[in-house]
């Protein structure tokens, strides 16, 4: 088992060399992708309903859903835990979720 911090701010990584990088791209694609944005699978991503909530009860909502996903796409990562940042050059209030996950590296 190793451990990996993800955010969704990280580049894309078109062509990951190891199974560990392609799990990693795979979970920084799902908290990446607004929920009902995939036409063919409306329930890919995360819900983004927490937008103008109060900052508590957004980022319980978020980290819910961020839990939740990564569990039904990426079933080869485990969430440990779901932290948020801020970004300096972001606008005040913006939640960017740092998700710290457990990879079995037999996958």
């Amino acid at each position: 088992m190793s451990i990996a911090v993800v955010t969704p701010m990280q580049d894309i990584d078109f062509a990951p060399a190891t199974v560990r990088e392609e799990i990693i791209q795979n979970v920084r694609c799902i908290i990446a992708t607004a929920k009902g944005t995939v036409p063919l699978d409306r329930d890919f991503g995360t819900d983004f309903s927490f937008i103008d909530k109060p900052a508590p009860l957004a980022q319980m909502q978020l980290r819910m859903d961020v839990i939740a996903a990564v569990e039904k796409y990426e079933p080869r990562a485990h969430v440990r835990k779901v932290e948020f940042s801020q970004n300096a050059d972001a606008p005040d209030g913006q939640l960017i979720p740092v998700v710290t996950l457990e990879i079995d590296d037999a996958s």
